[in-house]
């Protein structure tokens, strides 16, 4: 038995060793502008903009593959402030800036399809078929997905409400 446990505490060592070496033989550096301008992102990876996380929108967004008004939840301001460091113009005039938005069911209609539940990238909806659903409101990113596969409109988008466990002090305007 001891031969079986010290050949298998070998064996993790020099695979342990080799993923090591191999780790930093083969470490490729990571484009810097793609790291700044996902650091400029909100960070919610709700999906909204058609790409995997903001990890995805801001390789798709450096290489010219998408438009810096291709996230929602970041609005107008990060439209601008991306082409400002991108070095480029943005018509922001075609953006709604709504400000961060939280779904909600409306008891009375909700038939529990599970569609919202399906189509929720988050997982902040609970619920089972044919029970009415809830949303989880830390968990909800506001990505609108389970509003548009609502059959019923059960679900809808509104303002998170400031409370003083959200209220943040404003950030002076510029002149």
């Amino acid at each position: 038995m001891l031969i079986a446990v010290t050949s298998v505490a070998l064996i993790g060592a020099f695979c342990g060793v080799a993923l090591g070496v191999a780790a930093r033989r083969f470490y490729v550096e990571p484009d810097s502008a793609v790291a700044e301008i996902e650091a400029m992102m909100p960070g919610s990876q709700c999906g909204q903009c058609g790409f995997p996380g903001c990890a995805g929108a801001a390789a798709a967004i450096v290489a010219g593959e998408a438009p810096v008004t291709c996230c929602p939840p970041g609005g107008k301001a990060l439209a601008v402030a991306l082409a400002e460091k991108l070095g480029i113009t943005v018509d922001t005039s075609g953006m709604s800036d709504d400000g961060p938005r939280i779904a909600g069911v409306t008891e009375e209609i909700c038939i529990g399809c599970t569609k919202c539940y399906k189509s929720c990238p988050t997982d902040a909806i609970l619920g089972a078929v044919k029970q009415v659903h809830t949303v989880i409101r830390d968990a909800c990113t506001g990505c609108a997905k389970c509003e548009d596969v609502c059959p019923t409109g059960a679900i809808t988008l509104s303002p998170i409400p400031v409370t003083q466990q959200s209220w943040v002090w404003p950030k002076p305007v510029a002149a």
